[in-house]
């Protein structure tokens, strides 16, 4: 039967207890019936002696002295080092990663290996070791003609890639011709003064033929974009970059099918969801009729995400995945599939879209149709070149799943998902797969706010700019009087200090009486002369009127 995964918030105690049962015991039954084993095996732990036992259980041995490490190289003046980090992450793994070989110069690994495909992995712990500093980590590595990395910056590498231990993991796949041996370069940057190379670990797997390489009978797979296929050839080499449990719990590399590959849960690279909607299916018995059983871990078909079971709603989003990718090169997509609802039986039950990069891979995608049943595994490969015009060092590929449109061409407006596996493709040129470095990283320094204010000073400094804005006004109104009444003196003198037989009353004026002495302060004129001003100039004509026609008051 199917169910949904994960478990809800509130399962009971014994049903967890149940859960961590059944892992234990598909993880022992993985280990014991792997269905590939490697010709070629090799963990070394650079920088020590003798075997040391890692976490998982398998054995890595020193490069001190072991044949790996030619032994006249370690002989010349720029001999490499082996020394322990000094200070430890406490989340970093002991082996591989407390010892480093390091050197100034360059150096070389010579491993023997048999001819084929390979995964070459390498660990790089970036700490200070003795007096080599942390930040002088700068160096390229090559895999005979392949260029893995260049001038590569471990230190600034480990801080932006969110890594709470500080190590970094790499994964290449190349191909050994007839009667050649695996020669990994490590050379530090000729441009820093001081720059050093160093490696933590190398472990070199065998994988079967073509699993992830072209045939040579095949024509090749799906080029978006693109009319013509593509095909992965035994002349270049791929970087691991993404690989997904789609849906599912991380699988550690000891529960994979015999190659230790490591698949990650997919959840912090949704982009666009609606309901996280997980089936999951641990009962069927799997038939590996269409891919080989080694192609990827059994739990990875037997868990999945889809769309969810509203039509509508599944009609109106798409299933999305961001991955950020170095731009300037072409990628190998595998998508992993398996029908394992037991009411998608036929062809048409579930029919669905796919878009890579943007663009539709799959107009018509059918799990059934592709794989010949339900609980069969297949898998989809495409390619994508992923260019841009501004030279951006990181891009965003696009991978998303939608419902068919079109009601009358399926049962079920879903569609479902179950692994992802994202390659970086080596130029064919010259065989570089390395990307650039990150940008730094910008620390911001800390804002500092202004001390508060207590309530009395705002008080007094509001009374204070009352005071002198009080201050400034009274000037101000002083200097105008002051202005008035040096102007009005002369012209109010008579006016101001006269004997006047007339009584008149006029605005704000004093009343006068016959032989009264009218003496009116200067300020009271200058304050009255805006009012009556008119008044009193129609007063002085009248009196200028009657003098000429000789008549005098009585």
């Amino acid at each position: 039967m199917w169910n949904s995964f994960p478990l809800p918030p509130f399962t009971p105690l014994y049903l967890v207890f149940f859960f961590l049962l059944h892992h234990l015991i598909c993880t022992v039954s993985v280990e014991s019936s792997s269905p590939y084993t490697s010709i070629d095996q090799i963990l070394l732990n650079c920088g020590s002696f003798g075997n040391s036992t890692a976490l998982d259980g398998r054995t890595w041995i020193g490069d001190a002295n072991s044949k790996f490490l030619p032994l006249e190289q370690s002989l010349n003046n720029h001999a490499s080092l082996t020394l322990i980090a000094a200070r430890q992450s406490p989340t970093a793994a002991q082996v591989p990663f407390a010892t480093a070989r390091i050197s100034l110069s360059t150096f070389t690994y010579d491993f023997p290996v048999t001819a084929g495909q390979k995964f070459i992995r390498l660990y790089f712990y970036p700490a200070s070791y003795s007096d080599f500093d942390r930040s002088k980590a700068l160096f390229s590595v090559r895999a005979g003609p392949f260029t893995l990395l260049s001038n590569f910056n471990a230190s600034l590498t480990a801080d932006a890639d969110g890594d709470s231990g500080d190590t970094i993991f790499r994964e290449y796949c190349v191909n050994i011709e007839e009667d050649q041996r695996l020669n990994i370069t490590f050379t530090p940057s000729p441009t820093v003064s001081d720059s050093y190379a160093f490696i933590n670990g190398i472990e070199i797997v065998s994988m079967p033929p073509n699993l992830y390489y072209t045939r040579a009978e095949d024509q090749g797979f799906s080029f978006i974009g693109q009319h013509n296929l593509y095909s992965i050839k035994n002349s270049t080499a791929l970087e691991t970059v993404y690989r997904f449990n789609v849906g599912g719990r991380s699988i550690s590399p000891t529960e994979d099918t015999g190659m230790f590959r490591g698949w990650s849960q997919d959840d912090k690279y949704l982009k666009e969801y609606n309901v996280l909607f997980l089936p999951f299916n641990d009962t069927i018995n799997l038939s590996f009729a269409t891919v080989p059983a080694y192609a990827a871990p059994e739990y990875v078909y037997r868990t999945a995400r889809t769309l969810g079971n509203d039509t509508d709603i599944n009609l109106s989003y798409n299933l999305t995945w961001e991955f950020p990718v170095d731009s300037g090169f072409y990628y190998f997509i595998r998508l992993h599939f398996c029908e394992f609802q037991p009411e998608i039986v036929q062809p048409s039950d579930r029919r669905f879209r796919i878009f890579i990069a943007n663009q539709t891979a799959e107009k018509d995608a059918d799990v059934i149709l592709w794989s010949g049943g339900n609980g069969v595994p297949v898998y989809k490969d495409y390619a994508v070149p992923i260019f841009t015009k501004e030279r951006d060092k990181k891009v965003n590929l696009y991978i998303a799943i939608g419902a068919e449109p079109r009601r009358w061409m399926t049962s079920y407006q879903d569609a479902i998902m179950n692994g992802i596996e994202i390659f970086k493709i080596s130029d064919s040129s010259n065989g570089n797969l390395a990307g650039p470095n990150p940008d730094p990283i910008l620390v911001t320094p800390p804002t500092i706010e202004p001390p508060k204010q207590s309530t009395n000073s705002k008080n007094s400094r509001r009374t204070t700019i009352f005071v002198a804005a009080g201050g400034v006004t009274g000037l101000i109104m002083a200097s105008i009087l002051g202005f008035l009444i040096f102007r009005t003196g002369k012209k109010e003198k008579n006016l101001s200090c006269s004997t006047d037989w007339t009584t008149w009353r006029g605005p704000f004026s004093l009343s006068t009486t016959k032989s009264t002495k009218t003496c009116r302060s200067s300020l009271w004129v200058a304050l009255s002369r805006p009012i009556y001003y008119a008044a009193e100039s129609q007063i002085q004509d009248i009196q200028d009127g009657e003098e000429s026609q000789g008549l005098r008051p009585y």
